[in-house]
């Protein structure tokens, strides 16, 4: 059971929906590629679960684990760069600063004060050179845009693991997957292992013998993968 909630443009519905509060929101094929909390400036107790097929994910949305919950398969591989190569301590970027001591030698002092110079001067060259590393590796991961496991096989599966999925959710997901082959938003490769998974649910949701050949219920689902055209999903009569 869900919640739906349809609200009207004006100032009014707009204020008392609002009041009402909501702190979980669910995104589906939107809102991975992008940086949710910079766009929506949502509240701090705000969560986002974020099933999204579209690639690359937003690096932000990958490490904020708190307020970004990401549903995507394990075995899909974001190739996401390393946290220290994105993302740098604001602390470690301020320069030192040095007091000097009244009842210090002149020689002490300038002493201290080219140590200073020479050492906030080195921060700021690596720091420029961490900066041009960040703006390469950045490019490098998101240059391209690609799709990822389908959000209905996704929820299929979340289904599957609560013990809660059903024929009809299969379906589903049967659709989902042939929608993103059919407009080459994936490769034959992943297509093909796709269709090996789902093609084992069915044969677990419709399991039957050979004394039951000829008396399958229109219910039942047969996947079956014809090369030349694509695919074909039939009901199996």
């Amino acid at each position: 059971m869900g919640v739906l909630l349809f609200v009207a443009s004006d100032v009014d519905a707009l204020c008392a929906c609002k009041i009402l509060q909501f702190s979980y929101f669910i995104l589906i094929n939107c809102g991975a590629n992008v940086d949710l909390l910079e766009i929506l400036q949502p509240d701090e107790d705000s969560v986002f679960f974020v099933c999204d097929t579209h690639r690359p994910v937003n690096v932000v949305n990958v490490y904020n684990d708190t307020q970004i919950k990401l549903l995507i398969k394990q075995e899909d591989d974001l190739e996401v760069p390393a946290y220290d190569d994105i993302f740098r301590d604001e602390a470690e970027d301020e320069d030192l600063s040095g007091s000097d001591s009244d009842g210090s030698e002149p020689s002490e002092k300038r002493s201290r004060l080219e140590e200073e110079i020479l050492a906030r001067t080195t921060k700021r060259r690596q720091r420029r050179e961490w900066e041009a590393r960040r703006r390469d590796i950045l490019f490098d991961y998101e240059q391209y845009e690609y799709y990822g496991t389908s959000s209905a096989m996704v929820m299929f599966d979340l289904a599957w693991m609560m013990s809660k999925d059903l024929n009809d959710m299969l379906w589903w997901a049967i659709v989902g997957l042939t929608d993103q082959w059919v407009h080459d938003k994936i490769t034959q490769m992943k297509y093909v292992t796709d269709v090996g998974i789902l093609q084992r649910h069915v044969s677990r949701h419709n399991h039957r013998n050979e004394a039951e050949e000829n008396t399958l219920s229109v219910d039942c689902t047969r996947i079956s993968f014809e090369y030349e055209y694509l695919c074909s999903w039939a009901p199996w009569v």
